[in-house]
């Protein structure tokens, strides 16, 4: 069975920033991004920065 995986774009990015700044939870960001959570921590672990300090633009730039 292949796997099924959405890549985050640069939108989505934005929207967990956003979301974060709002303090929301990494559920609801995920459920509004339409990924598994597991991708948000994923992400944010990525970037080199923490949930307080994501930014989309250090994100995308670390791709």
């Amino acid at each position: 069975m292949a796997r099924k995986y959405k890549r985050l774009r640069y939108d989505d990015r934005q929207t967990i920033e956003k979301m974060l700044r709002a303090g929301d939870s990494i559920a609801e960001i995920a459920a509004a991004v339409g990924t598994h959570r597991d991708t948000i921590y994923k992400e944010i672990e990525r970037s080199g920065t923490d949930q307080r300090s994501y930014t989309a633009d250090i994100a995308q730039t670390t791709l």
